[in-house]
């Protein structure tokens, strides 16, 4: 039963992961440091439904929490800590074998 139950729990965390592949979330705020709304997300060239459905999905797995602000604008973030330390460190692990670790500063020297 061992096993099987870490064998659960594997796939878990790959769903976990997988989710934030294609996250608008994650492409705006690698970091994951910000708040932002659907409408900001939007402007990645996804329409505001696309990305409604991928933040819901996202909150479902309970990777990102909103909180309603501004009437009915709804600002989304990682729902904690561990979370975003699961991101930076991905990131982070991606980056280490980079020129001079300079992944993802967005000033490549080409």
């Amino acid at each position: 039963m061992g096993g099987g139950q870490k064998k659960l729990e594997v796939e878990a965390a790959a769903a976990a992961f997988k989710r934030f592949v294609h996250s608008p979330l994650t492409r705006a705020h690698p970091a994951g440091t910000a708040e932002v709304c659907v409408c900001d997300l939007a402007l990645l060239g996804m329409t505001q439904s696309a990305v409604s459905h991928q933040l819901r999905v996202l909150k479902q797995a309970r990777l990102i929490k909103g909180a309603a602000r501004d009437g009915k604008t709804v600002f989304y973030s990682l729902a904690d800590d561990h979370v975003a330390t699961l991101l930076r460190q991905g990131m982070e692990h991606v980056c280490e074998g980079s020129r001079g670790g300079e992944c993802g500063n967005n000033q490549s020297s080409a």
